[in-house]
């Protein structure tokens, strides 16, 4: 891996590889500070990379969706705690990004927020573990190491959560729009 050597494009591969898939995890995770949260997780990669032994990408991916997954639980904690402290606050505005006017990346942009949003709207349990299965596109073993869960349980997961994603009528909208 030329990225642990300290080779900036080397980094620069695995980033534009992984990152989007990372914000899609952290969405579904519902963490609030996607970016942050991101951010936090590639500065930890960057500084732990050098110790990081294993050639394999699957194992790679694993290690950083298990840093990403530990940083958006301290960033609920901090949260919580910060919010504990305050007593009153004004509500922030909605945050709103700039349209792309490429219309093909709105569609794409969309759909994929669509998807993230049901993935969400699964229980804790079997949203992360979809989304650490299909977004991550890490194996049974990985996720169940980062759950700290056994494999049957999140095969159980999986297969409950897909099974609610393909009963919803958004999905089946969709399905009855490609025929």
């Amino acid at each position: 891996m030329s990225a642990r050597a300290g080779d900036e494009a080397g980094f620069l591969v695995l980033w534009d590889a992984l990152q989007p898939r990372l914000l899609r995890y952290l969405r579904v995770v519902g963490c609030d500070d996607v970016d942050d949260v991101a951010g936090e997780t590639w500065l930890q990669v960057v500084r732990d990379l050098p110790k990081f032994k294993k050639d394999n990408a699957d194992e790679f991916r694993a290690w950083l969706f298990t840093i990403a997954r530990h940083r958006a639980i301290d960033a609920a904690r901090s949260r919580r705690r910060f919010r504990d402290k305050v007593l009153a606050t004004q509500p922030l505005p909605p945050l709103v990004t700039p349209g792309n006017p490429v219309e093909d990346e709105v569609f794409h942009e969309l759909s994929t927020r669509q998807a993230v949003a049901m993935v969400a709207g699964l229980s804790k349990d079997q949203a992360e573990v979809v989304a650490l299965r299909v977004i991550a596109g890490l194996d049974t073993e990985a996720v169940a190491r980062i759950l700290r869960k056994s494999p049957g349980a999140v095969r159980v997961a999986l297969h409950r959560g897909l099974r609610t994603l393909s009963d919803d009528p958004r999905i089946q909208q969709i399905e009855e729009v490609d025929l």
